[in-house]
């Protein structure tokens, strides 16, 4: 099970960062993403990390503003968001996969959260 949180209102240009804190001892075993899903929009893809922490990747749209982050003994994975803009309003989802593509992206995870909603003010 994984609960995500940290999400709330925010000015552009602003900081957030997200959690997402898991149940189970499997959880160091699996990777970790993040995608977020804005009003009418398909969700989509936004960061990951590998099982070690030693692998990341991010969507272009977030590169460079984005990092994230996990903590095996915590059972927990972190999404910084830097220089918020209000295209970042979404609600984002964290979601666990036993596997990535080499992009970083599975997008048939095992494992969703339940989603934190994140709203950028202009």
């Amino acid at each position: 099970q994984l609960q995500a949180s940290g999400g709330g209102l925010v000015q552009a240009g602003g900081s957030l960062r997200l959690s997402c804190a898991a149940s189970g001892r499997a959880f160091s075993t699996y990777a970790m993403q993040w995608f977020r899903q804005a009003p009418g929009e398909e969700r989509e893809f936004v960061a990951s990390i590998n099982w070690s922490g030693y692998l990341t990747y991010y969507a272009g749209s977030v590169k460079g503003r984005c990092t994230i982050s996990r903590d095996n003994a915590k059972n927990t994975v972190y999404l910084q968001i830097d220089s918020l803009k209000p295209e970042d309003t979404a609600v984002y989802y964290c979601a666990a996969a036993p596997t990535t593509d080499r992009t970083g992206r599975n997008y048939s995870p095992d494992y969703w959260g339940q989603g934190t909603l994140v709203t950028v003010s202009s």
